[in-house]
Formats: structure tokens, C-alpha cells, sequence
């Protein structure tokens, strides 16, 4: 049996392997080194944040069975995409196209925070009063399924090897878990970390309550996007001990911590103040 013959027959068990795994691990390490104490019910939000992955896992398999990785199939099948146009050696196309998908979701995750409808959306992921490992999996079913409908465009125009698009969705859920994972890093290991992968010191950042804070530093899995394209920020203005998490006016837990209030939570108050057009800091004074 090929690769590809291997990864399409152990698909599922390869991702759940993964998860399981890289999940324990970084359990451990927020056991051993919290980096900030939580203030929500870990058993509520856990609960309804691993609820949550539960349901969109159900949904993503009931609607898109074979989702991207059959996408990939199809197009090798019928030569769609550049990759295949251009007959580029695995080689080269497994990195090729595992960097080029990190973009896209990186330019994804820009645009969710730019149309005030889909913030609507995203805001569900920013709304958790904590930040932990489960943060990185809290995203509404919606959303989720907007992502998967991209991600298959991206793999039909850029046409990548199939055990690319499992290497990389592989390797987005587990930095997603690592990256919003509640971590102490030395802070020499962090520096360095952060060249090459999204670090939770890093990541933390994106998740302040302040507006200009939440609009920088998108990448779940590669740094370089916010680097090359101005949206990095090395630390939070009040450093990473004061740095409050979630979104100015959703803090009540039945709202952003239970399963039915993260749901309806799209529904509710305005989709401004967080928008990528309002960078610029205005100061606690001026909110509402």
C-alpha cells in the first residue's frame, strides 16, 4: 500500500490520533506551567467548548464526507490545479502546497475580522472569558463551514497532493491547541519558537479585549504572514499578566460559556467596535 493509499484508508483514525494525542500533551503542559490563572468553571467551558467541536465534527462529516482530502483526490484524478498543471515532484508540492494552504487560512482569518457579518461569526471563538488549549477549537458551526468551503477552492485551484491537505490540517489542529495553549514558555525559547511556529505568547495577544490588539497576529500555524504583512505585534500593551481576554460587552457565562449562548451569540448586539478598520487604540475612556 502507497501513501496515499495508507492515508485515505486511515484518515479518520490519523486525525483522531493527533488530536487525542497532541491534546493530552498540551493538557500536561498547562498543568505544569499554567501561564495565567483562568477565571470561568473550567468544567462549563470545557463542556461546551469540546461540545461544540463535537457538533461541527458531526456536521462537517454529514455535509462534505470526504471535505478537502477529496477534493485533492478529484483534481489529481482529473489534473485541476497549478501544482498538477505544472506536474510539480511531491517533493516540492507537499511543502509547496502546505505553506500556501497556511496563508489561505491566515487570509481567512483576516477576512472574518473585516466584514463586520462574519465577525459576527468569529467573535464565538473570541468571546471565551479564558484561553486554553480549548480556545483553539471553539468556532461556530457556521464558521466552520465557510472554512471548509474555502479550504476546498483553495485545494481545487492549487491542486495539492493529498497527504499535503492531511499534513496540514493535521498540523493546523494541533498548533491551533498549541498556540492557545495556557503555557509559561522561557522566555528565551519563546523568542525563538516564534520564527518559525505561532507560540501562545503570541497568539494570547490576538485574543485582548482591545480592538487593535484582536487585529494582530492572525497565524495560527506559520508567524511569517503578520511579519511580512504588518499585522504582527511582538506583546500586549499591558503585558501578558494584565492582559484581559474576550470581547467588551459579552462577559455574562451563560452567554460565552454555555453551548446554547455560544450558538446564539452571532445573534446578538452590534458587529462593530472590533472590525480591522479600528487599529488604531482608542483607549478604555472612549467605549461605551
Amino acid at each position: 500500500m502507497d501513501l496515499q493509499a495508507f492515508v485515505i484508508a486511515h484518515e479518520p483514525a490519523l486525525r483522531l490520533g493527533f488530536f487525542v494525542g497532541v491534546f493530552a500533551l498540551v493538557a500536561l503542559g498547562e498543568l505544569a506551567a499554567p501561564r495565567r490563572a483562568l477565571v470561568a468553571p473550567r468544567a462549563l467551558r470545557w463542556s461546551s467548548n469540546l461540545g461544540l467541536v463535537v457538533l461541527n465534527t458531526v456536521l462537517l462529516r454529514a455535509l462534505f464526507p470526504l471535505a478537502a482530502v477529496g477534493m485533492a483526490a478529484f483534481a489529481a484524478d482529473r489534473g485541476w490545479g497549478l501544482l498538477n498543471h505544472f506536474g510539480v515532484p511531491f517533493a516540492l508540492a507537499l511543502p509547496l502546497a502546505v505553506v500556501a494552504l497556511d496563508f489561505v487560512i491566515w487570509l481567512q482569518h483576516v477576512m472574518v475580522h473585516a466584514v463586520p457579518a462574519l465577525w459576527r461569526l468569529h467573535r464565538v471563538h473570541h468571546a471565551d472569558p479564558d484561553y486554553d488549549l480549548t480556545t483553539g477549537a471553539r468556532l461556530h458551526p457556521l464558521e466552520i463551514l465557510l472554512s471548509m468551503l474555502i479550504k476546498i477552492a483553495a485545494v481545487a485551484l492549487l491542486g495539492p497532493p493529498l497527504v499535503a491537505v492531511v499534513v496540514f490540517e493535521v498540523l493546523l489542529n494541533a498548533t491551533a491547541m498549541f498556540n492557545h495553549g495556557n503555557i509559561r514558555l522561557p522566555a528565551s525559547l519563546d523568542r525563538v519558537l516564534r520564527w518559525v511556529l505561532v507560540t501562545p505568547d503570541m497568539h494570547r495577544i490576538h485574543h485582548s479585549v482591545e480592538d487593535d490588539e484582536a487585529n494582530s497576529n492572525f497565524g495560527f500555524n506559520l508567524p511569517w504572514w503578520d511579519r511580512l504583512l504588518g499585522t504582527y505585534r511582538e506583546q500586549p500593551r499591558a503585558g501578558h499578566d494584565a492582559l484581559v481576554i474576550g470581547i467588551h460587552g459579552h462577559t455574562d457565562l451563560r452567554e460565552v460559556a454555555r453551548l446554547d449562548g455560544m450558538l446564539l451569540l452571532p445573534l446578538r448586539g452590534a458587529a462593530g467596535g472590533y472590525a480591522i478598520n479600528g487599529r488604531r487604540w482608542a483607549g478604555a475612556e472612549k467605549r461605551p
